[in-house]
């Protein structure tokens, strides 16, 4: 976590670069030649990733009950290009009144064995990208509708059998001292245990763009 939502298609354009900096024609190649069409097997390039949230697969599980906050999280994909991570997360007003949201989110990393990262939680997006976050702003949530917060972050090495390095849970909560969730990224975040998250503010989800 296609259509970039983190401040236009520049995110994008920097994961572009990630992975191919220099930008050079491929060699020999005297003019371009029509591309043939991509097999649906082919894997994403790095300028389809995605920071915005994802769209639930057809054959995802019921969600959950609402907590008692009245919002619920979940977690995007994990998308990356060379050394830079991105995962959107989706709160979803689920109780029966208004939610509103002017910030960025409050977090906390965990490892496999639960016990706290030294992570240092960023209001921006900055140093771990040179795009700018588009700040904080008001977003006021009618029951049924959402809002996303995208998490960025610089690859470090993770122990593939321990998971050491790994953050394997992200509690998350709307603002600092409001109540946090628990939330499990496919894959983990391989943030390693003193890293770097940046977050941006809380903004509304494309399909509630309209609403007030």
């Amino acid at each position: 976590m296609a259509a970039l939502l983190l401040s236009g298609c520049g995110l994008s354009a920097e994961l572009d670069r990630e992975a191919n900096p220099e930008r050079e024609p491929t060699p020999g190649a005297s003019r371009p030649e029509p591309a043939d069409p991509a097999p649906p097997s082919d894997p994403a390039r790095p300028s389809d990733l995605s920071l915005g949230p994802d769209t639930p697969p057809a054959a995802a599980p019921s969600p959950p009950s609402c907590p008692e906050s009245g919002v619920s999280m979940s977690p995007g994909m994990v998308t990356a290009a060379m050394g830079l991570r991105a995962m959107s997360v989706t709160l979803t007003n689920c109780g029966k009144g208004v939610r509103e949201l002017n910030g960025y989110p409050d977090i906390r990393v965990r490892g496999l064995d639960r016990q706290l990262f030294g992570v240092t939680v960023l209001k921006g997006t900055e140093p771990v990208t040179t795009m700018d976050d588009p700040g904080p702003s008001r977003v006021k949530l009618r029951p049924g509708q959402s809002a996303y917060t995208s998490l960025v972050w610089r690859y470090s090495a993770v122990d593939a059998s321990t998971k050491a390095g790994s953050g394997v849970y992200v509690e998350i909560g709307p603002a600092e001292g409001a109540a946090r969730q628990t939330i499990e990224p496919d894959g983990g975040l391989d943030i390693g245990e003193t890293g770097m998250l940046g977050t941006t503010a809380w903004q509304r989800s494309p399909d509630d763009a309209g609403a007030r």
